[in-house]
């Protein structure tokens, strides 16, 4: 599979249904008669990022995985949001982003070099910068949104988290095994 596909079409897929979390979240929220932007502060543990920095780095990591492996600058997003509202806008922004890329702006990735801020005079090739690093980055705090929202008791289950599907019909013969 394609590096763009396997990653950063991947993202762009689950940051949507994250949006479709929170509005989950201010659905239930309703129902349960309280404000969901309480849930800014909701958190797993006290060593953990709460909501609003969970989904502000999932979004980073998308964002990030996308310009890197296509050798190009992200835009900068100050770390603000702190209502369902605004965080869903910060969503649609990397979504947005994200859709400014293709799988041809991926081509040369696995001799492309990514410099590592936090690993000062290293870098990686950048494919193998979004499988090590973008990738599973991405899915932690996409995964700590997920479990800090169910563990407040909005009604998510595991379709939530995969969204949809690329399916197609089988063949008739093959139908018949």
């Amino acid at each position: 599979m394609p590096m763009f596909h396997a990653s950063v079409a991947e993202m762009k897929k689950l940051l949507q249904g994250l949006s479709r979390w929170l509005e989950k979240a201010e659905a239930n929220a309703k129902e349960r008669g309280y404000d969901p932007n309480g849930l800014a502060s909701a958190r797993l543990a006290p060593d953990q990022y709460p909501l609003p920095r969970q989904v502000q780095a999932a979004c980073d990591a998308a964002k990030f995985a996308a310009a890197r492996g296509a050798g190009k600058d992200a835009p900068s997003h100050p770390d603000t949001e702190q209502t369902i509202e605004q965080l869903k806008t910060r969503i649609q922004k990397a979504v947005d982003y994200l859709d400014t890329f293709s799988a041809k702006d991926f081509d040369g990735a696995e001799t492309r070099r990514v410099a590592l801020p936090f690993l000062e005079g290293k870098d990686m090739a950048a494919s193998d910068y979004l499988v090590e690093m973008a990738t599973p980055n991405f899915y932690f705090h996409l995964m700590t949104a997920y479990a800090i929202l169910r563990h407040n008791g909005v009604p998510l289950g595991k379709i939530d988290y995969i969204g949809s599907l690329t399916t197609r019909d089988k063949p008739p013969a093959a139908q018949d095994k």
